[in-house]
């Protein structure tokens, strides 16, 4: 099991900035907000069992001003996520080993305490039953590989302006 980042440690910021949170847009984009009341960089937890596509992913976000944990696991991302307060958004490939971006979607849609966050599915596979099935389940968005710099620009605005 791959991890880019220490387990949560991209997500927590620096010192205190996980002491408060700001809920900006009915997109809900948690927003961490600083003991000093400024706000820290989003983080994203970017779920892909492939490397490349990992790396291309976690690079986009980061020119985005991003912080970014990425995996290479739905199992992994939700271990993250049952310890991380801070996340902002989930980028997960479609299909993966084990549990699928759509299998990882469902839970964090279920759970009451990560229904908030805005899962967005990927996958290399452009089918219209799968895309819709995501979207009906609560995906915000359904990306296509590879991934451009356009599509991290378009889900990363629509999500802070709404």
């Amino acid at each position: 099991m791959e991890v880019t980042a220490a387990a949560g440690a991209c997500c927590r910021g620096r010192g205190d900035h996980h002491a408060g949170e700001e809920e900006r847009s009915s997109a809900k984009v948690v927003v961490p907000v600083g003991s000093d009341g400024a706000e820290v960089e989003p983080c994203v937890i970017a779920v892909d069992d492939s490397s490349v596509d990992r790396a291309l992913v976690t690079a986009l976000l980061r020119r985005s001003k991003y912080r970014v944990t990425a995996v290479d696991s739905g199992k992994r991302a939700l271990e993250i996520l049952g310890s991380e307060p801070n996340v902002s958004m989930i980028i997960t490939d479609y299909w993966m080993p084990e549990m699928t971006g759509y299998d990882l979607l469902k839970k964090v849609k279920e759970s009451s305490k990560l229904k908030q966050i805005p899962v967005v599915i990927m996958s290399s596979e452009n089918v219209p039953t799968r895309i819709t099935r995501c979207l009906e389940e609560g995906a915000e968005d359904f990306l296509l590989k590879p991934v451009r710099p356009s599509d991290i620009s378009r889900i990363t605005t629509r999500m802070l302006l709404h």
